[in-house]
């Protein structure tokens, strides 16, 4: 059932993960979601859950034509946005051995470059929104390197960027802009994963935690979690660059032998 003070919220990636854990939260919350995935099943399971709730906006952001579509589709029925979340993402790891520059422009595209498409989108239909609120999901990755994260760290360095630039030059439009920084969520990505993943959340504690802070009086600037996995990363960034470097080493993976 909607809330008297429902939301119109754009979220994106709403198809697992997080994004499908904190769709379904906001939901349960009475808000209005158009949600956006290019796989369409789970966002129309959703729809048949919380009918005259969700707007079905599937498609690829990483393509600007098909984005401005969607934000199109948006104006039409809404008219305007009060908060956009920009979930979607991917994560793909570069073996320095043998490095791939086209592993790195596909998961560079996906996490940045999709995010900016949406961004302009975003942003037309937040200026006509009641107290507008611009989110990006980035990674707990951005406060230190980490061993084969190249490319996923580089895009979501790029999104906190991006998404902290806004926040200034947007300040004087009455736009808030929060980053939400994760730790180790269970989702299909890092089910992937062959390595350990200490203090990992399941998507559902994380998108429960996600939604309540954002609908705080007092918006955050930024939403990271679990708690003591950042602060460790935060606290071992302010090592020297050659302790850090020491204990990436100790971390990173012999080279593969050529088979050949």
């Amino acid at each position: 059932m909607t809330h008297p003070n429902a939301r119109r919220i754009w979220l994106t990636g709403a198809s697992s993960g997080i994004g499908l854990a904190l769709a379904e939260q906001l939901l349960k919350d009475g808000h209005l979601l158009a949600l956006t995935a290019r796989t369409v099943k789970p966002l129309e399971d959703l729809d048949s859950r919380y009918p005259r709730q969700v707007l079905l906006v599937p498609g690829d952001v990483t393509d600007g034509q098909q984005v401005t579509a969607i934000g199109d589709r948006i104006n039409q029925v809404w008219g305007a946005l009060d908060t956009a979340i920009l979930n979607a993402g991917t994560c793909e790891y570069i073996d320095s051995s043998d490095y791939d520059a086209a592993l790195f422009e596909r998961v560079i595209r996906t996490n940045l470059l999709a995010s900016s498409y949406c961004v302009q989108e975003a942003l037309l239909l937040l200026r006509h929104g009641r107290e507008p609120h611009l989110v990006g999901v980035c990674s707990s990755v951005t406060f230190m390197p980490l061993t084969r994260s190249e490319a996923y760290g580089a895009s979501k360095a790029g999104l906190r960027y991006l998404f902290e630039s806004l926040r200034v030059d947007l300040a004087q439009e009455n736009i808030d802009v929060t980053v939400v920084s994760p730790g180790f969520v269970d989702t299909p990505l890092t089910a992937k994963n062959d390595f350990a993943m200490p203090m990992r959340w399941s998507a559902e504690k994380a998108g429960k935690h996600i939604a309540e802070r954002l609908q705080r009086s007092r918006r955050p600037l930024e939403i990271a979690f679990p708690a003591p996995f950042i602060l460790i990363l935060r606290l071992l960034s302010l090592l020297p660059t050659r302790l850090q470097l020491a204990l990436g080493k100790r971390m990173a993976r012999a080279p593969a032998k050529d088979a050949r």
